[in-house]
């Protein structure tokens, strides 16, 4: 493809040379864009195990002769920060150094690498905006830090692990919520045009940096990914970085930048940038917009609650075989309380192991069937398996019997709606304040 880059001239130094060498190795084996059209591109997916097999035996060698991080079974729990990534970032290092050194030796005579870091800078600038819209449309309607329920409201402060404050912290407040998903889009919207580059790239790179120090400080399980994103914007940032300290340091007067301008000779290469470039803005800002807007509708969709109402409940009797046991402190297996939450979700104040266990709170789905009046507990929404089955009974508005067997015992319970107020369900807000509250 024939193009014109202003600025594309000029030798660079060694260490500038080496530094990219080793970042364009290191970046595509972090981002692994090849990864994205395994599903797209038939037979890709034929090649591409043969390069993950490989892949794993380079780690696990890498692992075994430096690393030596413990073996551990890959579990798909939404953590990033797995022994197992830690694993795969430490081999790309070792790669990307590898290569760099080969790399160096077999073209060493080469003045610059103009192009090259052009495309690069490209790619790194759209991975960017893919992630400021993912996470960013989620936080305008909301979504990534919901309000804090009333299972977590009634766990003791002390019982939750960091990253779960810190989400309920954000959560508590949709406007501060939307707010950081507003600066994400706008650095997005700012990265899509090459004039407004630089400008979302500060904005990009505040946004970044205020999560990545969230996610060190309150143990959040996306460190390496954030601290890679904020990696990327100081990559970009660097290319203008002369430009930059003269402008906002010495006060000095610069030219335009132009590191972002790729002119291109042909008619057909032009109108190709602009398809590409259009469809890239439907796929992954228009369409995950108004997906989450329709996902946003249906989850506060009204939902009946029938027959059980949702609140938080008092167990006042918990019998076994007819032996009424007492609500002991020390007792942390009888269930202290029970809330029904929408969806089909709830809790139990207990560390009964049968249920969920999250800050010692059970937590568990419901299946109930209003003709056979039963009540199913499931410990996850995808499992096949009951725990148990319980016939309800409503005696009033108030009260909930519960009665049926569990591993050969019988079991009677009564839930009584409790009258518990949590203040920090009331959203509150006040300009003036006579006194810290």
């Amino acid at each position: 493809m024939n193009s014109t880059q202003p600025g594309s001239v000029g030798s660079w130094p060694l260490w500038q040379k080496i530094l990219f060498r080793f970042f364009f190795i290191y970046f595509l084996l972090n981002i692994a864009p090849w990864e994205w059209l395994n599903r797209t591109l038939p037979g890709l997916n034929y090649v591409l195990q043969f390069y993950e097999k490989a892949m794993g035996w380079i780690i696990e060698f890498c692992n075994k002769t430096w690393f030596h991080f413990q073996q551990t079974t890959i579990v798909n729990n939404g953590s990033g920060d797995t022994s197992e990534s830690w694993k795969a970032i430490f081999t790309y290092l070792v790669i990307a150094v590898t290569g760099t050194v080969i790399w160096s030796i077999a073209d060493k005579k080469r003045a610059s690498y103009h192009t090259a870091n052009y495309w690069l800078r490209t790619f790194l600038r759209y991975f960017l905006i893919l992630n400021c819209m993912v996470y960013g449309i989620s936080k305008l309607y909301a979504l990534q830090m919901p309000f804090p329920n009333q299972s977590q409201l009634a766990t003791p402060l002390g019982d939750f692990l960091p990253m779960r404050l810190s989400w309920m912290f954000i959560g508590y407040s949709t406007p501060y919520q939307v707010f950081s998903g507003a600066m994400e889009v706008l650095a997005g919207l700012l990265l899509l045009n090459r004039k407004t580059i630089t400008l979302g790239l500060f904005v990009g790179a505040s946004v970044f940096i205020n999560v990545m120090v969230l996610n060190l400080c309150y143990d959040i399980p996306v460190k390496i990914f954030s601290i890679h994103l904020v990696i990327y914007c100081f990559y970009l940032l660097a290319n203008d970085a002369k430009r930059l300290v003269d402008l906002l340091v010495w006060n000095r007067s610069v030219a335009a930048n132009t590191i972002h301008q790729n002119s291109l000779s042909k008619k057909w290469m032009r109108i190709t940038r602009i398809v590409l470039k259009l469809a890239f803005i439907g796929l992954f800002v228009i369409v995950p917009f108004f997906s989450t807007r329709e996902f946003y509708n249906s989850f506060n969709k009204p939902v009946s609650t029938k027959p059980i109402e949702l609140g938080v409940y008092d167990v006042v009797v918990y019998a076994v075989n007819k032996d009424t046991l007492p609500a002991l402190v020390s007792d942390t297996t009888r269930w202290r309380d029970m809330i029904f939450e929408k969806g089909g979700l709830g809790s139990v104040g207990s560390t009964d192991t049968s249920f969920r266990q999250r800050y010692r709170r059970g937590y568990f789905n419901l299946v109930t069937d209003t003709i056979r009046k039963t009540i199913g507990f499931k410990k996850t929404a995808s499992s096949e398996k009951m725990l148990f089955t319980f016939r309800y009974g409503l005696p009033d508005s108030n009260t909930i019997t519960l009665s049926g067997s569990r591993n050969r015992d019988s079991l009677y319970i009564v839930l009584k709606r409790s009258n518990r107020h949590f203040q920090l369900a009331e959203k509150q807000f006040h300009w003036i304040s006579e006194a810290n509250r």
